[in-house]
């Protein structure tokens, strides 16, 4: 059963009838296949039209769904033999962001990601992907074990923001934040980043200043969440929808901008319909990544590294 979002309705109506026509089917002797035929093609082309006019506030929606796959299940399909690690070596462990070592397409490789949890209990657990210091902290470590030991990085983001309580401020979140970030100019090796539904803020800024940065295509990327956008500018609310429009926070945005390398499409209906597609996709992208960046010395990874982010913005309209 698919969690619909709002603007869905009309799909969900028509999913609807069909589980009931199925329903029917299965308890008599009752012929739905041509039914069910006509309204599967009359939902595939509403999803056409729905998904090809999405909002930017929609497309907000769609990178919150619960059902898009997560950092873990991007790991468990892709990388074979992982070992995760744990701690920062300072203070403790933290579950908003995961990582270690496994073999990417047979080659040994870093992953490290946000992890919001995939139900209830789960999203407590991982603070629904919100980063305490001590989770940069655990990336910081990796990212300086993955260059000791000549290792592509790879980081999934997906997380809306660092996580604002007291303990994380008094423990010096914005400094580990900036460590983390500064950790992603100096080290001398691959480092790939895929924006896989949230990037909020610094909080994904810390894990994505990376040589090449990718978009699902229905995720969204920005240095404030349209709700926050709206709180601060309009002390109200509301105003989310019309934050979102000004934000440039979608991927063709940011693609447009020159923020971003590329943008992986997802299945229609997104990538909540169909993970395992999704994940597939991922994967090759990130595999054509590593092979562009394969082979290129220490110091020109890190240098081109840091003239990409300088020229950030040279697009924009004059």
């Amino acid at each position: 059963m698919h969690n619909y979002l709002d603007f869905e309705k009309p799909i969900a109506d028509l999913e609807g009838k069909i589980e009931e026509l199925r329903h029917l089917s299965s308890d008599g002797e009752v012929n739905i296949a041509d039914e069910v035929t006509k309204l599967q093609a009359r939902v595939d082309k509403l999803l056409r039209q729905t998904y090809g006019k999405l909002s930017p506030w929609q497309k907000t929606q769609i990178a919150r769904h619960p059902d898009r796959p997560h950092a873990v299940d991007y790991i468990n399909a892709l990388i074979d033999d992982f070992t995760p690690l744990a701690g920062d070596r300072t203070f403790a462990e933290d579950p908003a962001i995961v990582g270690g070592l496994g073999r990417f397409k047979g080659s040994s490789v870093v992953v490290i990601g946000n992890e919001k949890g995939a139900d209830t209990n789960d999203r407590v657990a991982h603070n629904f992907g919100m980063a305490r210091p001590e989770g940069y902290r655990k990336a910081i470590r990796l990212m300086e074990l993955a260059e000791r030991f000549h290792l592509p990085v790879i980081t999934l983001v997906d997380t809306p923001g660092a996580y604002p309580g007291v303990d994380a401020e008094e423990r010096g979140q914005a400094e580990a934040i900036a460590r983390s970030i500064e950790t992603c100019f100096q080290i001398k090796t691959p480092l790939i980043s895929v924006v896989i539904g949230e990037g909020g803020s610094g909080g994904a800024m810390a894990l994505a200043a990376a040589n090449s940065v990718s978009m699902l295509e229905h995720a969204i990327y920005s240095v404030i969440s349209p709700e926050g956008c709206a709180s601060i500018l309009w002390r109200d609310g509301e105003q989310s929808k019309d934050a979102a429009d000004s934000l440039k926070l979608t991927a063709q945005d940011l693609f447009g901008l020159g923020v971003i390398e590329s943008i992986v499409d997802e299945p229609l209906g997104g990538a909540h319909r169909s993970p395992e597609a999704t994940i597939m996709a991922v994967g090759d992208a990130i595999e054509t990544n590593l092979q562009d960046l394969a082979g290129l010395d220490g110091g020109i990874l890190k240098s081109k590294r840091r003239e990409k982010f300088l020229k950030i913005g040279s697009r924009l309209p004059e």
